[in-house]
């Protein structure tokens, strides 16, 4: 098949060299459309019972989630002109298109008691800039007279402030998100320095908008900085500026292919999809490398540039093509989470992969086909010296000190178990934020204000009308608001007991000494105010009670404490209120985006486990129908888990956790280090039958002629994903080591373990049927470095 496949390329060069530039120029038009995605992506499946209940929260009350957070401490607010300046940032605040509500402790909205009308009058307490003293102390002791606000505006020492601003959730899923957002920064600067205060901000809508920007410019940074480091590494290899330029133009159409398949396909880019265009360009350098390595060899050999095009493109092209095709498996495992995040991630990377191999399959033969035939300088890299001593201690080591190799691996092998027993899951909204980066420090003072900023919500449904406004219901409530109370990790919550309270202290005039509990008669005489009160006066109430008064909402904020301490907090929880609320009576759900993230987490970390397996499975298959022997694949896969293995004990030597961002870096680091056992195996099967079925001498050459590209390859994708240590997120950062030291780690147990077992083995594993070997990667001279 690979012989026709080469004679259609040398004989059509032109017309599929067009055909790439016609379809990358269609493609680049899909990338400059292609948006960032700045909306909540759920982990969860759509069945998933926490889903369907964080669902029915949000069309009972509306978003949980669209609240920006605005802080400050100062001890001289109320003064005449820190006041009036809060007055006028409130005021320029809720001008900005885009905030729909601003409240804060000069928003308050007061209940006043209407006897002419018999009704509540929602009236703020203040309106307007204030210039006399004595009013605004007046307006102070309203304050603070009003406990319904106590948990929200201000902290119990009175000296730290919270403004909460309610942004339009259609457009905080759009770019007009980030206009906005800077407007408020911008304003609450001025009034920041106008009162000599630091300003802090918070909240999700916040936090996500930062993070796509930082995500933004990371895509920009990474694309730039894999380009330089692959270029770089490619001319140290082939000193050949031609071998660099078009190597670099085929990784070049790659990522624009790859930016406009997420386009094509209506995705948006996330904090993962924006790995893709620099993974194209790491994964799809090797692909060069082979090439390159193979054509030189050939020209070198006898000259013949057309004869040297044809049988790399035979050779190399059906091994490279197997090996690109277990690396998009290993991704495309990634589809079986259901979880759109990693759903998207996995399609766009697995199609891309296999679309890079064609690209370097089509582009570099029809090159070097109208280029003149390599001088002698351009084929120096094939008589290094080093390089062939590498590949002698190789050999030296598999033939004759394979008992220390295995020494060596049992070893390691229990220092990653002991390793393994240290490793934590967990996992934080904010995991992956430095703890030095302006996010994480305002983040701290919320917390330490506010208790948090992340939505806590709990839905009480009566399944009667009218039910929540039952006494044993709103005291059943109190008892469960003291409970919480309990929790440092959970702030005050506000519920309808709070509201029922707050209408007392209208009745009584605004008397703070009657903030609690209507007793069941004063209960009748403040429902009539209730019902006859006013829609404004009403929307507070619609806060926290749906319309049939059957279910009600406790609304609360708690800290990021991580997915481990959330777990514990939930277990706890949930049976506490089962004794308070009889479940079969009263339906309460435990929701809110904190829970949510806790249960996708938990949910992402379980199927990426599952996909990892279903990578191994599926490439043992691939491996399988290869090589026509089971007893290969086996001895295949062993020195390819083992590096997994290792990398998973330095995360517990070195404290790092388990999350999605991290586990990802297993099936990442397995689908690409198998591609060196197909290498290795393929020309080893080839060797075996050019001499007799001398195992001992396949190895050798074996180990002589793809250890080098193996070495070339490795470290190529060694410093291509070294380069995601530069990343501003902590999951990136692992993901780049972690997945850099398995993969080094990797080409050395190919080259060294690999040999052996199959030294050691002999004909246990080893079988004559090379005919039955469905790839053939290198005949007897291929990538052969003179010494």
């Amino acid at each position: 098949m690979w012989t026709r496949v080469s004679r259609f390329i040398i004989r059509y060069k032109f017309l599929l060299v067009f055909s790439v530039i016609i379809s990358t120029f269609f493609m680049f038009n899909q990338a400059k459309k292609v948006l960032f995605s700045y909306e909540f992506i759920p982990l969860l499946p759509d069945n998933s019972e926490v889903y369907v209940e964080y669902q029915n929260f949000i069309n009972t009350f509306g978003q949980d989630g669209n609240v920006m957070c605005v802080g400050f401490k100062s001890d001289s607010l109320f003064t005449l002109s820190n006041y009036n300046s809060l007055i006028d940032l409130c005021d320029n605040l809720d001008k900005i298109y885009g905030v729909d509500k601003v409240l804060s402790v000069i928003q308050f909205e007061n209940l006043i008691k209407n006897e002419k009308k018999l009704k509540f009058d929602l009236l703020p307490v203040n309106k307007e800039k204030v210039y006399n003293i004595t009013k605004l102390d007046s307006i102070q002791n309203i304050v603070r007279s009003l406990p319904f606000y106590k948990k929200l505006f201000f902290n119990k020492d009175g000296n730290s402030y919270f403004i909460a601003l309610t942004l339009d959730k259609d457009l905080l899923d759009t770019e007009s998100r980030v206009k906005f957002i800077k407007e408020i920064e911008k304003n609450v600067s001025i009034f920041a320095n106008k009162i000599n205060v630091i300003p802090h901000y918070s909240g999700l809508p916040y936090i996500r908008t930062i993070t796509t920007l930082k995500t933004k410019k990371e895509v920009q940074f990474f694309i730039i900085l894999a380009f330089f480091t692959t270029a770089l590494i490619m001319f140290l290899f082939f000193r050949s500026f031609s071998a660099v330029f078009f190597s670099m133009i085929v990784v070049g159409i790659g990522v624009i292919w790859a930016i406009g398949t997420i386009h094509l396909l209506g995705f948006k880019i996330t904090f993962l999809t924006a790995l893709i265009p620099p993974l194209i360009i790491v994964i799809g350098i090797p692909n060069c490398v082979f090439l390159l390595n193979k054509y030189h060899l050939e020209c070198k050999l006898h000259g013949n540039k057309i004869k040297a095009i044809s049988r790399t493109i035979q050779k190399v092209g059906n091994a490279t093509f197997m090996t690109n095709a277990t690396t998009a498996a290993g991704f495309s495992t990634f589809i079986i989470t259901r979880t759109d995040l990693l759903v998207q991630f996995g399609i766009v990377a697995s199609i891309n992969i296999l679309v890079v191999f064609f690209i370097s399959l089509i582009i570099i033969p029809s090159v070097y086909i109208i280029l003149p035939i390599p001088k002698d300088k351009h084929l120096h890299h094939l008589k290094r010296k080093w390089i062939n001593n590498f590949t002698d201690w190789l050999e030296y080591s598999v033939i004759n000190k394979r008992k220390h190799i295995f020494v060596i691996t049992i070893s390691m092998i229990v220092f990653a178990i002991i390793g393994i027993t240290k490793i934590e899951t967990t996992g934080n909204i904010v995991d992956d934020i430095p703890k030095n980066d302006p996010i994480s420090i305002d983040l701290k003072f919320f917390e330490d204000n506010f208790v948090g900023v992340m939505p806590f919500e709990i839905m009480i449904n009566t399944n009667k009308n009218n039910g929540i406004t039952k006494s044993s219901t709103l005291k059943r409530i109190q008892k469960l608001e003291d409970i919480l109370s309990e929790y440092p990790e959970i702030s005050s919550t506000t519920s309808i007991l709070d509201l029922a309270k707050f209408t007392k202290q209208a009745f009584y005039n605004g008397n703070p000494k009657f903030y609690s509990l209507p007793s069941s008669q004063e209960k009748n005489f403040i429902m009539k105010y209730a019902r006859n009160s006013d829609n404004e006066s009403n929307d507070i109430f619609n806060r926290f009670a749906d319309s049939t008064l059957s279910i009600a909402r406790m609304s609360g904020r708690m800290k990021d404490i991580g997915t481990k301490q959330m777990k514990t907090l939930r277990d706890e929880i949930i049976p506490k209120i089962n004794e308070i609320f009889d479940p079969k009576k009263f339906k309460v759900s435990v929701t809110g985006t904190s829970l949510l993230f806790l249960e996708g987490t938990d949910y992402l970390v379980r199927n990426l486990f599952s996909s990892l397996f279903l990578a191994i499975a599926l490439i043992a298959v691939l491996m399988a129908w290869m090589f026509s022997s089971s007893r290969m694949v086996l001895v295949s896969l062993i020195p390819n888990l083992i590096p997994l293995i290792f990398t998973a004990s330095l995360m517990g030597y070195f404290g790092i956790s388990i999350k999605p961002s991290t586990v990802l870096v297993f099936s990442i680091a397995f689908g690409i280090s198998i591609d060196d056992s197909i290498h290795f195996l393929a020309k080893y099967r080839q060797e075996l039958k050019a001499n007799n079925w001398n195992i001992k001498k396949a190895i050798s050459i074996a180990i002589k002629e793809t250890g080098v590209s193996m070495f070339y390859t490795s470290i190529v994708l060694f410093f291509g994903f070294l380069i995601f240590v530069a990343s501003d997120f902590g999951g990136t950062i692992a993901l780049g080591f972690l997945v850099s030291v398995t993969l080094l780690f990797a080409m050395l147990t190919n080259l060294l373990l690999l040999p052996s077992l199959l030294l050691s083995l002999e004909k246990k594993v080893t079988k004559k049927k090379s005919e039955d070997q469905l790839i053939q990667i290198l005949d007897d001279d291929d990538l052969k470095y003179s010494k």
